[in-house]
């Protein structure tokens, strides 16, 4: 949790000693007949006027939500306490996307969403640190990355966050059914702090008929995203030696494996996440990020974030084993334990160095090391307290620490909540020195020398060369060039916003950059919010796509999964020979992809009625399909239901690296009359753009 000072836009680091990593502190009571509220003929809710005794209440009006501002999850509808959200119970969670605490408290507050699905509603107050996240497109960005389906809102001028008078993010404030603010909490651990609470109020306030037990009404994000081969990739790991790459697939929850050229060959992981070991067909991660691969290339390892653990993926045997983590969240630092036996918190990446696997430990601001050979953990680097102190790796105080690179002799990595590239020696002796970045709250876009030049929430890094480093200045959208010993920082690649284009330098166009890997020759680039992967020449800074190809291996149809239904206009046939039709329009400036298969299953309610007339199974899979694809059929009187299931590629013109995947589920009700004149059950599907 990072301090803020009240009602100001000051941060001061975490400075004071702490008895636990994830500190917090709250001010929500704790906790210790009968009219009903109805609804009236408008639809509104209408609360009873004689409340039973509660024991759990505000005292103070909650203050309403300024007008003008930008919601998300509510198709652009605006909130507000007197019209919306009366009867409901209401937390207000105060965040900003990259805070790692925030991102922290996500499954406590989808516990308790789950727990009480009509009483309570969750909205997040999206109050940003950094400039770039207080943009809509990375606000919605991290909806759909970190699966938030509750209202949002856009406090872009923290408005909201001073009316509140919140200090910290995260900061929770609770709301009774009547608008009364009851309390509020600052840091982790909300699902213990508020669940009673939430109990006590939805049981009382629903005696008393003052809840309105009717469903919150949303529209999500999700809805309209193009679903893409690749979903916010957060790091790519080279291998030369073998001509593999691996990508993490972060927001399928899986690892692919293709070869240098970008022909997939591998998925690990089932694509839905979990923390599940066995064989990679069925094996399951959550949200995973760092990769790092052992010296004969056998073993990959993988910084496995939302399960606080660390995987082996034994690539010649085809199995997935966890080799440190609990799945649990630490909530202390490690003490020498085997790596099962000590629980981690959201290990960003992963870095080996003969028999020791460096992490990341970006939960609790600290450098881990994983002695292979002891099955041993332990603090290598980082007092825990949040800050940019140098000094004995021990004493140093770090900042998320989010991305690792070694040129053999110093271990450097980025802390992106100080926007800053530090480094230390990898036998641990000397001190923790900073390359660039002064400050929790020092961030812009300035090439130049330490202390003057600027990044912003910069994750990424690789080495390049003798004294050469590039780093992904994420929040920037940005490659940089950093040069260890002049302590400079240069724009390689990238215009400074947000886009997709290929390039040389600036011309180019990135989006929330994070992993990188370099091979000697190539550098490899986890472009996230773009859902790309992005090769770039060091010497030159030329940007170009990598088109990946074989794209059936990264069909995630097999996966559990689940497609919406989509319901189609009622067709009527006549009796006798028929054809079932389906034809795909792609969006104005995309096409189908031939690089991947087109596949559609027919089946049908009532075979009496509409049956499949052709030789095998009722299956057509083809790369580069010509609509409309026809399977013929035999009808006879009566109605049913078609059902067609399958999966299509497409990608932008001239631009086959932008590959979306669309798996469908389609009902097509069929009435089958002899009276009709047309012999064609036809199914023409829009997909959607980006």
């Amino acid at each position: 949790m990072c301090a803020l000072a009240l009602l100001s836009g000051a941060c001061s680091g975490d400075d004071a000693p702490r008895s636990s990593p994830a500190s917090q502190t709250s001010s929500i009571p704790a906790a210790s007949t009968d009219d009903t509220g109805d609804t009236d003929d408008t639809g509104d809710f209408t609360a009873a006027t004689t409340p039973s005794e509660l024991t759990v209440e505000g005292t103070s009006p909650a203050p309403e939500f300024p007008a003008g501002l930008e919601w998300f999850n509510t198709d652009d509808k605006a909130l507000t306490f007197a019209d919306d959200l009366q009867g409901k119970i209401v937390l207000l969670d105060f965040w900003t996307s990259g805070c790692i605490n925030c991102i922290h408290i996500i499954p406590d507050l989808e516990r308790l969403e789950a727990e009480h699905p009509t009483q309570l509603v969750v909205i997040g107050v999206h109050s940003a640190k950094f400039a770039n996240e207080a943009t809509s497109s990375s606000i919605r960005d991290s909806i759909l990355r970190y699966g938030l389906e509750h209202p949002v809102v856009n406090d872009d001028g923290m408005g909201i966050w001073n009316l509140y008078g919140a200090r910290a993010w995260p900061t929770l404030v609770l709301v009774d059914p009547n608008g009364m603010v009851v309390g509020g909490h600052e840091g982790e651990g909300v699902y213990d702090a508020v669940s009673p609470l939430v109990a006590t109020m939805a049981e009382e306030f629903g005696a008393a008929g003052l809840i309105d037990d009717r469903p919150f009404e949303l529209v999500l994000e999700a809805a309209s995203a193009a679903p893409t081969v690749l979903s916010f990739p957060g790091d790519v790991l080279a291998d030369p030696d073998g001509g593999r790459l691996f990508v993490s697939d972060s927001g399928h929850d899986r690892v692919l494996v293709a070869s240098s050229d970008g022909t997939l060959e591998l998925q690990i992981g089932a694509g839905v996440p979990g923390l599940v070991d066995g064989d990679v067909a069925t094996a399951q991660f959550s949200n995973p990020q760092g990769l790092a691969l052992s010296a004969d290339g056998d073993t990959l390892y993988v910084a496995d974030t939302d399960n606080h653990a660390l995987r082996a993926v034994d690539l010649t045997a085809g199995t997935v084993e966890t080799i440190a983590g609990t799945g649990s969240q630490a909530r202390s630092y490690p003490d020498g334990s085997p790596g099962r036996d000590t629980p981690l918190s959201s290990p960003w990446d992963v870095l080996r160095f003969g028999d020791t696997l460096f992490l990341a430990m970006a939960g609790l601001h600290q450098i881990w090391g994983y002695d292979l050979a002891a099955d041993a953990v332990g603090v290598f680097v980082g007092s825990g307290r949040e800050g940019i102190d140098d000094g004995p790796p021990q004493d140093a105080t770090l900042a998320q620490p989010s991305g690792l690179a070694t040129d053999g002799t110093n271990l450097y990595f980025t802390d992106p909540e100080t926007s800053a590239v530090r480094s230390v020696a990898l036998d641990g002796t000397g001190e923790v020195r900073t390359l660039i970045g002064t400050g929790l709250f020092d961030f812009g876009d300035v090439d130049g020398t330490q202390p003057d030049a600027r990044l912003q929430h910069a994750i990424g890094i690789a080495v390049t060369g003798p004294g050469r480093l590039v780093i992904a200045d994420t929040y920037n959208d940005k490659l940089k060039t950093i040069d260890v010993r002049a302590r400079t920082s240069t724009t390689l690649a990238g215009r400074g916003t947000p886009g997709i284009a290929d390039g040389v330098g600036t011309s180019a166009a990135l989006a929330e950059p994070t992993g990188l890997s370099f091979d000697g020759e190539t550098l490899y680039v986890a472009d996230t919010n773009n859902h790309l992967v992005r090769t770039v020449d060091v010497a030159t800074g030329t940007v170009s796509t990598l088109v990946l190809s074989n794209l059936a291996v990264a069909s995630r149809a097999g996966a559990d999964v689940v497609v919406p239904v989509e319901g189609v206009d009622a067709l009527t046939v006549a009796s006798g020979t028929a054809t079932f039709e389906i034809t795909f329009d792609p969006p104005d400036g995309y096409k189908i992809n031939d690089l991947g298969p087109f596949s559609v299953t027919v089946s049908v309610d009532d075979p009496d009625v509409v049956a499949y007339a052709g030789s095998g199974e009722p299956t057509v899979q083809v790369a580069g399909p010509s609509f409309p694809v026809i399977l013929p059929v035999r009808t006879a009187a009566g109605t049913t239901t078609v059902h067609a299931v399958g999966t299509v590629f497409y990608c932008r013109e001239g631009n086959e690296g932008l590959c979306l995947i669309r798996d469908y589920a389609l009902d097509i009700p069929v009435t089958v009359t002899p009276s009709s004149s047309s012999t064609r059950i036809t199914v023409a599907y829009s997909l959607p753009a980006v």
